[in-house]
């Protein structure tokens, strides 16, 4: 049986094997007249940012599904932005998507923005970080309850900071 998730998931697979790794939609991630609390020049991402990171965080870029670590991350602990450190989500609302990248049914209070995204010829809704503007990923409705959102995260987007048992 096809599911919506099944064919979001394939159809980002696909992008990205078309993509071979990490390809920029477009920069800066931080939409024209958008301004942010942290801001850095390029080259100051460039610095603070692996490669990787800055590909996804500030060109919009998608990490191939599976190559996080993040995603089978399992301690408790929060989720926070690699660009400016921001806490965005708790381990708490963690699930298995099943898509290959971290999800989570919802984020922490007033930490990220979203926007529409009408790349790759479809609408959906991009998540980015409140802070810097950093790009996170996408949200859709098919995620559990309670929410019935599932925020599909980029891991090279996110650092995990474990908490003590």
């Amino acid at each position: 049986m096809t599911t919506r998730r099944h064919l979001l998931s394939t159809g980002t697979a696909a992008l990205a094997a078309l993509a071979a790794g990490l390809v920029p939609r477009r920069a800066p991630a931080a939409g024209a007249g958008e301004v942010f609390e942290v801001h850095y020049t390029e080259a100051e991402w460039r610095a603070r940012l692996t490669p990787q990171q800055f590909a996804v965080l500030r060109q919009e870029g998608t990490e191939r599904p599976g190559s996080s670590p993040l995603d089978k991350e399992h301690r408790a602990g929060i989720f926070a932005c690699a660009g400016c450190a921001l806490p965005l989500f708790s381990s708490k609302t963690k699930f298995d998507s099943g898509t290959g990248w971290p999800s989570f049914w919802q984020p922490l209070d007033k930490a990220v923005g979203t926007r529409s995204d009408r790349s790759y010829g479809m609408v959906r809704t991009e998540v980015h970080c409140r802070r810097c503007g950093g790009h996170l990923g996408h949200v859709f409705d098919d995620g559990p309850p309670p929410t019935g959102l599932r925020y599909c995260m980029n891991g090279l987007s996110l650092s995990f900071q474990p908490q003590a048992a």
